[in-house]
């Protein structure tokens, strides 16, 4: 499929998966968004993905844009793409994968957390959700490990695509500490979640 054919069949998929702001459609859960503060470090694994997959971390979008209302087909895809990846891929981490910690890559049959948000991310693009609503998370789990996870920013809300977990919960429903997570108005640079803390659990550049 040419580029242009493919830029195309994304447009008419996103009318679908989303509704007007004003529109009345309703959705799942009460709104509930993350309130983000200023710029962050960005994770080394992140900094190094964007060495080498430039167009990824080239996005550049408007500030304090709205969220999108997104559709009961929308929802549909959110939940077939996290449940998906996840039965597709297996669990495990840099360290036995690579024989290191922090790479951040595409993965195809085994991966670790950011692993599974990179790829999920990537499959929401291709169907049509816009890179500035898809951002990369760093949480903080209940035993105090790190986590990666994706945030689709909504009207509705802030909900999250996990490995961990095939529903698409509202990110206040999850059991997690949420630290930083991409910048909706620049995917290469990262903001802090002001509800969260400022501990870093994943490498970071200083």
């Amino acid at each position: 499929m040419r580029n242009g054919s493919r830029v195309l069949a994304a447009a008419l998929a996103a009318t679908a998966f989303f509704a007007p702001i004003d529109s009345g459609f309703s959705a799942p859960a009460a709104p509930k968004a993350m309130l983000t503060g200023a710029l962050t470090s960005q994770p080394i694994g992140h900094y190094e993905f964007c060495r080498s997959h430039r167009d990824e971390c080239n996005f550049h979008g408007r500030a304090n844009a709205p969220a999108p209302r997104i559709t009961d087909r929308g929802w549909s895809v959110l939940r077939n793409i996290n449940s998906s990846v996840n039965a597709s891929i297996t669990p495990m981490t840099d360290s036995d994968i690579y024989g290191r910690e922090e790479v951040w890559a595409y993965p195809t049959d085994v991966g670790d957390c950011e692993d599974f948000v990179l790829l999920k991310r990537k499959k929401l693009i291709e169907a049509g959700f816009d890179p500035s609503d898809l951002l990369i998370t760093v949480v903080r789990k209940p035993d105090g490990e790190g986590h990666a996870v994706l945030t689709v920013r909504a009207a509705q809300g802030d909900y999250v695509l996990d490995n961990l977990n095939d529903d698409v919960k509202l990110w206040t429903a999850t059991p997690y500490t949420y630290l930083k997570r991409q910048a909706s108005f620049d995917s290469g640079r990262w903001v802090t979640i002001e509800n969260g803390t400022t501990d870093l659990m994943v490498g970071a550049l200083k």
